[in-house]
Parts: C-alpha cells; structure tokens; sequence
C-alpha cells in the first residue's frame, strides 16, 4: 500500500473529474483536463497537493458515429489495476442508511523537477458493499439525481474521510474544483463539532471552516449549478447531517444548491477568466468572487517537433514556462518548418484513423470540443455558398471536428448532425472530417496540427475555455469570438482574429464576420504572405503560450488562495478598490 503521507500534501484538490492520460478515461472534457493540468503544474513546480476524484470503471463512454452523425454511446472499461495501485478499503460513508466502504486507487504524476503528485481515485465496487451502491464509481456523470448525489457524497463526504484515514494530516487547504464536491464542507464542519451534529452552529464554526476552503467555479449560466430537493437531500444524507446543513444556514431556497453551499463555505471564491468573475459575481451578488484565469500544461500539450524547437532555443522552459515569452527570438522560418512537421504528424494520424488524406499545403482549419448547442459548432456552415465561393476564389480549406456530446444532450448530438449534413453539401470542394472518440491524444494532435483554430461560442456562456491556449503553444493562432480567455489572449492581427463584435450573441453578424476575415484577411495573408502568418504564430506562443499556462495559474492560487495570508477577510467588493473586513458575510 504506497503511504500518501510521505507526500505530506499542504492542499487537498477535489474534482468530479480529472485527465490522468488517454488510457485513463476518468474525465469527459475542460473540466477534467484542466484538473490534470493543474496537477501537473504542481508536480512540475513541488508543490505538495493530492488530488480527489472518483474511479469511473467504464470511464464516460466510448462515441461511435454512423453515416448521418448519429453519436452512440458504449461504457469504456478500463482496467485500474494496469495503470493505478491499489490503496484497499479506507473509509466508511452512510449514505440512505447504509453504510458504504470506500477504497482508492492511486495514480502518481511525476514532474519535470522528479516530484511526485498522488491522485486518490475513490472506488466502491467492494464486496461489503449493497449492489447499488457498487455501481456508484463506475460510470462519469450517469445516472438520475439519487445516483449523482450519492456519488457527490462520496467524492466530498468519502473522501475527506479517506484522506483522514491515511493520516493526511499537513492538509490546510481544501480546493473544490467545482461544486460537486461541496459536501466536503460538511465533513469539515462536522469535524470542527468534534464529529458530532451539534445544534445550533455558531459563526466562529462557519468561519472555521471557510478559512480552509477554497471554491472555483466554471459555470456562467445558472442551469450548469447542481441542486437536488431538500427531501432528497434529508432522504440520503440522513436527519442528522441535514439538520447540520440547515442550521448551518447551507440550503438555498428550499433546496441543497452545491454552488451555494462551497460559496458559503469558501474564503477564496474565483471563477476562471476575468471575464467569467464578472459574470459570476452579477450571478451570486454579495459574494466576493475573484478571477483567476485558467491555462493548459504546456509540455503535454506542445508537439514533439515544438518541444524540441523550444529546448534548443529556451533551454528552461519545461521548469519555468515564462520563458516561452522567449519564443520571440525563434527565426520564423524555423517556427513555420516546426509547424509543418506538426501538421504532417497530424495528417498521417488522420489517414490511419479515418483513411482521409488531407492536402498538406491547404489551411486546415480545426474545432475540438464538447460537442453543445451553445459552443455553435455550424456557425461556420451558415451560408454554405459563400463558403464554398471562398474556397473556391480566394483559397482552398479543409476542416476537421471532433467532439462528444453528453448522452442525454439531444440538442449537443443534433448539432454533430449538422456537421454531417454540412459535410455533404460541401463535398468535392472543402473536405469536413469529424473524428469520433475526442480524447487527449487527438486533443493534442489537432491542436498542433491543423494551422487555424475555431471557437464560436455563445457570449457569455463560455467559462473560460483552454482548446485555443492549447493551439497557441503550438503556434496556431485563434480565430474566435470574444468570450471566455480569448477576451484577454486576443490582439487583433497579432495573436489571431476576433469573430464579430465584443457583446450580446447575434449570429448573423459573427457569421457575416467569419466570412469578411477569411475572405479578405486570413487566406490571403496564408497563401499570398506566409512569412507574415509565421509572425503571427511566433507571437502566439510568445505572448500567450507564455501566459495561458497552469504554472502560472496555479502560483497564482498559491499566493492568492493557498497562502496563510489570504485567510481571515473576506473582500467586500472587488473592483479598483478592494476593501477587506472580517465582518460583512452575505445572507445565509
């Protein structure tokens, strides 16, 4: 059994889910992978952290597309014992009565300084365990709302408890990654009432509680916040917790809120890109959310031949990612050659998967995401004419798209559709390949490969998203609308090219735009001027590889959320001017 103590992690990380590798299927998209990155910038930075999460034997699903784009789903089964060590039954959580053993398994993430980073994958497929509750850790986001509480309380509840039981006992932060962990506050509180569910609940334990915690939020739009009935709530977590939660002031509205719940228990609030932290305090008014904006590992995302273009010329760069602002310096010519045998990997790799060979020499343009109405995926196919006139009179293209929808997301399978039928119609002029199974390999692959980046969201429902960071280390500049980081990544002309205006979503002016910017600005200069194209994919990596990364990201948690002095006050406005008081709380 490998001891975590010997880590002696400082920070408890806690994610729904987490990209551990490809063989590893416990994560379905942004939210996973940016919790990988973030421990993997702490193994490469040594910083003591553990990572929480659940197991998810049949992973979230393997995607199977027919002819006309139809997504089907089969679990994809994994075996943990080839890839993880087994730390055995740990701990113990009631959950409708019943009480469910919880064991782990153990993934070790080395850095490129050699330390290490343990991630706890809890699993309750144990033989002392009822049937239904075996299932529990099998499957990422399946299942009714009994079933996604009950894994909620074993992700907050059974994994504080595992993490005691190891003796983990230096841990001073508690990060939730989202709020499906929020129950962890709970423990936490029950903890501070020495195990017991006291009545009523002083202020001074509240605050005792939120001095350790620390809560980032992804989600802009309300609907993303998980929330069950209090009779659900009460029926599972039993009278003497949900007494707690109640006279803990931890229901909202008449019902456990999860988001509410590690907002009233946080001392350090952020969502993920300056433009989210405002959003998101218009959507929780009174509580003092700040922003820290997200970015990508950069040595996993970077392709081979750039990594090692950077290590010839920004030898520290893998230890210390600033200096990809360096990157400045790199001739042009050598950017561009790098790029190409980059794409050609990527082409190759696309033959083997798909048995279509794309033209080298054509601008190749990618979209690589979960596959959801508001990510707008056809925008590009608005007026398929005027595309195919583009193509056709001013350069050729080629497009590729990858992306999963959820199972039940009927609109988000609907608009791969579409990309199907987009396909057809432009058959024999713009090749349109969708590859089925998005995962971190081909993550990776397109990112690096294709020499355009496309990103048409739906303002302001975009977060933050990490897909064009990803580009930018590789030196494929964005081609996006303002939302999420791209409001702080991009300059216009330098690091890439702004669909429509800074605002409310109108379709018909981002598509008329799109159509302006490819005609008459991206294909000429890549076919007519492609030194100056180089230019702008050396500044991609300068100025945004350089930034949009999870070394900096995660310092800046470290001294703006980890750090002993950050404790104590709550900001009461976050703006020019913060004033700090212990005093002022939002409502319970």
């Amino acid at each position: 059994m490998p001891d975590i103590r010997e880590y002696d992690p400082k920070t408890a990380y806690f994610s729904m889910e987490i990209a551990l590798e490809s063989g590893v299927p416990t994560y379905s998209g942004g939210l996973g992978v940016l919790a990988g990155d973030t421990l993997r910038a702490a193994a490469d930075l040594g910083f003591p952290i553990v990572g929480v999460t659940l197991l998810y034997k049949n992973g979230y699903f393997r995607q199977s597309l027919n002819a006309a784009g139809i997504q089907s789903e089969r679990p994809e089964q994994w075996n943990p014992s080839e890839k993880l060590q087994n730390v055995g039954p740990l701990s113990t959580v009631t959950i409708e009565g019943r009480r469910v053993r919880i064991g782990a398994w153990c993934y070790r993430i080395r850095g490129v300084s050699g330390h290490e980073v343990p991630v706890l994958l809890l699993d309750t497929d144990l033989p002392d365990n009822a049937p239904q509750d075996r299932q529990l850790t099998d499957s990422l986001y399946g299942g009714d709302d009994v079933h996604r509480l009950c894994q909620e309380i074993v992700l907050g509840i059974g994994g504080y408890g595992v993490l005691r039981e190891l003796g983990c006992a230096s841990i001073s932060t508690w990060h939730m990654n989202e709020g499906h962990s929020a129950l962890l506050t709970l423990a936490l509180l029950e903890d501070q009432l020495t195990g017991q569910a006291q009545t009523p609940v002083a202020d001074a334990d509240i605050e005792a509680v939120r001095q350790r915690c620390v809560f980032t939020t992804h989600t802009p739009v309300p609907a993303g916040h998980d929330q069950f009935s209090r009779d659900l709530a009460d029926r599972l977590l039993g009278g003497d917790r949900a007494r707690l939660l109640e006279a803990a002031g931890c229901y909202h509205d008449g019902s456990l809120n999860m988001t509410y719940l590690a907002l009233r228990c946080s001392h350090y609030i952020n969502g993920v890109a300056m433009r989210h932290g405002e959003i998101s305090r218009g959507m929780f008014p009174g509580y003092p959310i700040s922003a820290i904006t997200n970015g990508v590992h950069a040595v996993s995302w970077t392709a081979p031949p750039f990594l090692a273009l950077f290590d010839e010329h920004l030898a520290p760069w893998r230890r210390d990612n600033r200096y990809l602002r360096y990157a400045i310096g790199i001739p042009v010519d050598e950017i561009r050659r790098t790029h190409r045998e980059a794409k050609h990997a990527m082409i190759e790799a696309l033959k083997r998967r798909t048995g279509v060979q794309l033209d080298e020499k054509i601008l190749t343009i990618g979209f690589a995401r979960r596959a959801a109405a508001y990510k707008r995926p056809e925008l590009l196919f608005s007026d398929i004419e005027r595309l195919k006139w583009i193509a056709q009179h001013v350069g050729p293209l080629q497009i590729l798209y990858s992306g999963k929808a959820h199972p039940r997301d009927q609109q988000g399978k609907e608009t791969i559709q579409h990309i199907f039928a987009a396909a057809a119609a432009l058959k024999g002029i713009i090749p349109v390949v969708y590859i089925e199974n998005y995962d971190l390999q081909w993550g990776q692959m397109l990112t690096s490969g294709v020499d355009l980046w496309l990103n048409t969201p739906q303002p302001p429902e975009e977060a933050s998203g990490t897909s064009g960071m990803k580009a930018a280390l590789n030196g494929v500049p964005s081609f996006s609308v303002l939302d999420g980081w791209w409001v702080e990544g991009c300059i216009e002309g330098v690091t890439g090219w702004v669909i429509g205006a800074d605002g409310p979503a109108d379709p018909g002016a981002e598509a008329s735009s799109l159509y302006g910017k490819l005609d008459s600005t991206i294909l000429p200069m890549f076919y007519g001027r492609p030194a100056d194209y180089g230019r702008i994919m050396r500044f991609c990596i300068a100025l945004n590889g350089g930034f949009f990364n999870t070394q900096r990201m995660l310092s800046q948690y470290i001294s703006d959320a980890y750090s002993a002095d950050c404790r104590g006050h709550w900001p009461t406005r976050i703006d020019n001017v913060t004033v700090r008081t212990g005093e002022n709380r939002p409502a319970a």
